[in-house]
C-alpha cells in the first residue's frame, strides 16, 4: 500500500468510524434532551425564548436536533464511500436528502392547523408536500438501488489502483472540510439567533456541502477521463452530476418547487442509471 492508502485506512478505520458514530449518538441524545427541556421550560414560562419559536412549540420538534447530528454522520459516510463507486456515493447523497425531508417533517408537524379548513392553511399544504415528497423520494431510492444491483468487483490493474488512490486522497481532504463546514454552519445559526434573524435552517450546512460535492464530482469526472474512454460510463457520471446539481437547486427553492426539484433530480439519476445498465448489456457503435 502507498502512503495515501495507509492514511485512508487510518482516517476511515473501523475503530475511528465506531468512535465517531458513538460521539454522534451522544451528541444526538444530549441535543434531544436539551431541546426537549427548552421546549417545556419555554412552554411553562420558566424561561422566555423569543427566537426559533417554530422549534419550541411542540415536543415533536425536539426530534429535529438529533436528526441534524445523524445527518452529519451520514455526510461522513458519503465521504467514506466516495472511493468505492460513483453510484454508491450518489445513492448515499439521495439517502441524505430523504433524511433531510424527514427532519423537515418533524419541524412541520407542530405547525399543522386543524382549527380551520385544512387546505386553506399554507403550513398544512407544505406538510402534505413534504410527506408525499418523502414517499416518492424513498421509492425512487429503492428503484435506484434495485436498478444498480450488487456492485461488481472490477479487475484491479495499475490504472484503476491509481484512480482509487486519487479518490481516497480527495476523501481524506474532505474530512476536515466537513468538520469546518459543520462548525461554520453551527456558528452561523447561533449568530443568526443572537441577532434575532429567523434563518432557514432546514438546508443549513447542506447547501454548502452539496456545492462542494458537485465540485468534487466534476473533479472526479475529469480525472476519470484519463482512465476510461467508455462513452456510457462518462455519460452516466455526467448525468449523476446533473442530478446532484438539481438537488442543490432545490435548496434555494421553497414549497412545491423545492419538492419537485428534489424528485426530478433523483428521478433523473434513476433514468440515467437504467439507460446505462441497458447499454452495458448490448453491443453498440461507439
Amino acid at each position: 500500500m502507498n502512503t495515501i492508502d495507509i492514511l485512508f485506512e487510518k482516517v476511515f478505520s473501523k475503530k475511528i468510524q465506531k468512535q465517531f458514530e458513538k460521539f454522534i449518538l451522544i451528541l444526538a441524545s444530549l441535543g434531544f434532551v436539551i431541546h426537549l427541556a427548552l421546549i417545556f421550560l419555554n412552554k411553562y414560562g420558566i424561561i422566555e425564548i423569543t427566537v426559533g419559536k417554530d422549534l419550541l412549540n411542540n415536543p415533536i420538534s425536539a426530534l429535529y436536533t438529533p436528526f441534524s447530528f445523524i445527518l452529519v454522520y451520514e455526510a461522513f459516510l458519503l465521504i467514506y464511500y466516495l472511493p468505492n463507486s460513483f453510484t454508491v456515493s450518489v445513492v448515499k447523497g439521495y439517502e441524505i436528502i430523504s433524511l433531510v425531508l424527514i427532519r423537515k417533517i418533524f419541524k412541520d408537524v407542530p405547525m399543522v392547523d386543524l382549527s380551520s379548513s385544512f387546505l386553506s392553511v399554507q403550513a398544512n399544504i407544505q406538510f402534505i408536500y413534504d410527506l408525499v415528497g418523502f414517499v416518492i423520494v424513498f421509492f425512487l431510492i429503492y428503484l435506484f438501488k434495485t436498478t444498480a444491483g450488487r456492485p461488481k468487483t472490477p479487475k484491479i490493474d495499475n490504472k484503476l489502483k491509481k484512480f482509487i488512490s486519487q479518490k481516497k486522497l480527495i476523501s481524506i481532504i474532505l474530512v476536515p472540510v466537513l468538520l469546518v463546514l459543520a462548525s461554520l454552519s453551527f456558528y452561523e445559526w447561533i449568530n443568526s439567533l443572537s441577532n434575532g434573524n429567523q434563518a432557514n435552517i432546514d438546508f443549513l450546512f447542506f447547501v454548502d456541502f452539496f456545492t462542494i460535492l458537485i465540485l468534487v464530482d466534476v473533479l472526479l469526472l475529469l480525472i476519470s477521463f484519463r482512465y476510461t474512454e467508455r462513452y456510457s460510463q462518462l455519460i452516466r457520471n455526467t448525468g449523476f452530476i446533473i442530478s446532484t446539481i438539481m438537488l442543490r437547486l432545490s435548496f434555494a427553492a421553497t414549497g412545491l418547487t423545492s419538492i419537485i426539484l428534489l424528485i426530478t433530480g433523483i428521478l433523473f439519476g434513476v433514468v440515467i442509471l437504467a439507460i446505462f445498465k441497458r447499454m452495458e448489456k448490448v453491443n453498440y457503435l461507439g
